[in-house]
């Protein structure tokens, strides 16, 4: 594989980007290498600079749901770029989509529109601190929230495979307002509440932890987390921008059956365009300015070409039979990992719920962080850079999950395990 022109752009925009990337896990670091920079994608495929296909398990991180190219969102696109790209006033648009949420995920009675997962998050703990005068806020290590300084304690993601979970210019007392607890540990969450009695705010929590790959809650977790918040009078806020719209019409919330006070969404609801989202109860979201006290406000946000994107998305999504579809690809390409793994008498186990999943090399269940870092990171590196050879792009981590979309058809799904029986 050739990568000239991708070494060329990369050694040109590292005196100009810093680390010649604009999110720091594309680098490459991890896994060593050129990056490659892409050019062009359509269905389940994209091709970099210097004209090498591959098959695409990143779509930009699970946004792409329906592929690269979707001809009826680049339609919704196109229509709505012909009437502007932004004004900075409401639009007939935003209320579409929020209709769209309100009605498709049940706890949320209504909704804001922002830009990013991150300005979600941001604005849910910020939202959670008013409505209960309190100051703390739960998370769980190695989960991600998105590079508020709030959330970078002991987070998840690129963090994770950087080494540098907490970053420099986090204010310390900022940092003391966010607790602890490990993921899937129920005991754990409890002790910091009678720890800290009457001022944690709210508990925020990935339902299924998706950036130390891909961790699902066990049973009565959720449930407990919960519990206590109803015990103690703080919010539970699932934050959903994985997995909202991705495993399910209703996002995981639909699966687990617990109702949270807050929701934050992204990703799969712009389309392939930049947009977040959060939304929850009335009496909650009522209190955001201007209807409220709690201030929050985007220049952009409800952009018009990322709710058009949004809108046809979800419509598609709410067609009979894509989720069935996305569910029956993905148990086809985990099971066939697994199997091609122990043909090899190599240690395996993928991990999946929807059409987002993650490998891991070990023989055992994963359940959290300090289970997650002992896996096998250095021979995963070495199955990342042979899969690259063969033709299929995986996120440059172990940490991260891994994405199918309706275009990830049969064909697909076999090159896909092709390439992994050349790489063992």
């Amino acid at each position: 594989m050739r990568l000239d022109q991708s070494k060329a752009i990369f050694s040109r925009a590292q005196s100009l980007i810093p680390g010649g990337v604009n999110s720091p896990v594309r680098a490459y670091s991890s896994v060593g290498g050129t990056p490659p920079h892409l050019k062009k994608g359509q269905g389940p495929l994209v091709w970099d600079e210097d004209g090498n296909e591959y098959v695409d398990m990143v779509l930009s991180y699970g946004p792409l749901i329906l592929g690269h190219g979707n001809e009826e969102v680049k339609e919704a696109l196109h229509s709505a770029v012909e009437s502007g790209t932004t004004f900075g006033a409401p639009t007939r648009g935003e209320l579409a989509i929020a209709e769209l949420i309100c009605e498709r995920v049940a706890p949320v009675e209504m909704v804001r529109l922002v830009n990013s997962g991150t300005e979600a998050t941001l604005s849910a703990a910020r939202l959670a601190r008013a409505a209960t005068g309190r100051n703390r806020i739960i998370k769980f290590n190695g989960c991600y929230h998105g590079h508020g300084d709030s959330f970078l304690v002991r987070a998840g993601s690129g963090g994770l495979t950087l080494g540098a979970p907490d970053s420099p210019g986090v204010p310390k007392s900022l940092a003391e307002l966010t607790l602890v607890a490990e993921y899937n540990d129920l005991e754990d969450t409890s002790s910091l509440f009678k720890a800290h009695p009457d001022d944690i705010a709210a508990i925020i929590v990935e339902p299924v932890a998706g950036n130390m790959g891909l961790v699902p809650p066990v049973p009565g977790f959720l449930q407990g987390l919960r519990d206590l918040c109803d015990s103690h009078g703080a919010l539970l806020i699932f934050d959903e921008v994985m997995t909202g719209f991705r495993v399910a019409a209703g996002g995981y919330q639909e699966i687990c059956k617990i109702t949270p006070d807050l929701i934050c969404m992204g990703k799969v609801i712009g389309g392939g365009l930049p947009i977040g989202a959060y939304g929850g109860r009335r009496d909650l979201m009522n209190q955001i300015s201007p209807a409220g006290d709690v201030y929050q406000a985007g220049t952009l946000s409800g952009n018009p070409l990322a709710v058009a994107a949004g809108t046809k998305t979800l419509e598609i999504l709410g067609r009979p039979g894509v989720y069935e579809g996305l569910e029956e690809s993905a148990e086809r390409l985990a099971v066939g990992i697994e199997k091609t793994f122990a043909r090899h008498g190599r240690p395996a186990r993928v991990q999946r719920q929807g059409s987002m999943m993650c490998l891991y090399l070990t023989d055992a269940p994963v359940h959290n962080l300090d289970e997650v870092s002992a896996t096998d990171r250095d021979s995963w590196i070495g199955f990342f850079r042979s899969m690259l050879e063969h033709g299929i792009l995986l996120p440059p981590s172990p940490y991260e999950a891994w994405f199918l979309s309706t275009e990830h058809d049969d064909a697909t799904i076999t090159r896909i395990l092709e390439a992994v029986d050349r790489s063992l």
